[in-house]
């Protein structure tokens, strides 16, 4: 099996897994790892099970096997009154078993998230994803300043994580900053791992 860094993520109109895509390229850019992109399932609102276990069409769904092996990891999820949303919480709310074996410990994660809104709580939503990435002790990277399109965005992007302002219908494309600050971070992720590994 080729390593690879972990894209996991939730996306509901798709401005996430547009960020997702474009971590991606950045992954793939640096040439050691290729990017295993993956989502979670939505919140039921049914006591059974109504969905199949793996979906028929779009993104596979991530597995704990997929999270317990990966190199790195970058988790994206849109904002949700500043937080995370909840298919991608209840998630990490099944990884106990990780934490107690210690399978993440030492890997390097990032954190990438998308609103309708410029203020709609996308630092907020990031700061707060890093949190159980810390609790299984990965390593935190973010956006430096010496990406010049971090200064010049006036869309989405921040040193904590890439993000994308999808307008209030989620239709908006991102922007050519948004796109290179995802790249960008994929690209580090990818660098800090391989060097991490030596």
């Amino acid at each position: 099996m080729s390593p690879y860094i972990l894209i996991l993520y939730y996306s509901k109109s798709g401005g996430t897994a547009n960020l997702a895509r474009h971590i991606g390229r950045g992954i793939t850019r640096h040439g050691r790892y290729e990017a295993r992109l993956r989502t979670v399932p939505p919140v039921s609102t049914v006591v059974e099970q109504t969905q199949p276990l793996l979906p028929e069409e779009g993104a596979i769904y991530c597995s704990k096997e997929d999270l317990a092996n990966c190199a790195g990891l970058a988790c994206g999820s849109p904002t949700r009154f500043g937080n995370m949303a909840a298919p991608l919480k209840q998630f990490w709310d099944s990884t106990a078993d990780l934490w107690m074996q210690h399978t993440l410990v030492d890997k390097p994660a990032a954190v990438f998230c998308s609103s309708a809104t410029q203020h709609g709580g996308q630092e907020s939503t990031l700061l707060t994803m890093m949190v159980p990435l810390l609790h299984h002790g990965m390593v935190l990277v973010g956006v430096p300043y010496s990406e010049r399109a971090l200064s010049e965005t006036r869309e989405g992007g921040s040193p904590y994580g890439a993000s994308h302002v999808s307008g209030e219908d989620g239709t908006a494309l991102l922007s050519q900053h948004e796109q290179t600050i995802a790249e960008t971070l994929g690209e580090r992720l990818a660098r800090l791992t391989a060097a991490m590994e030596q």
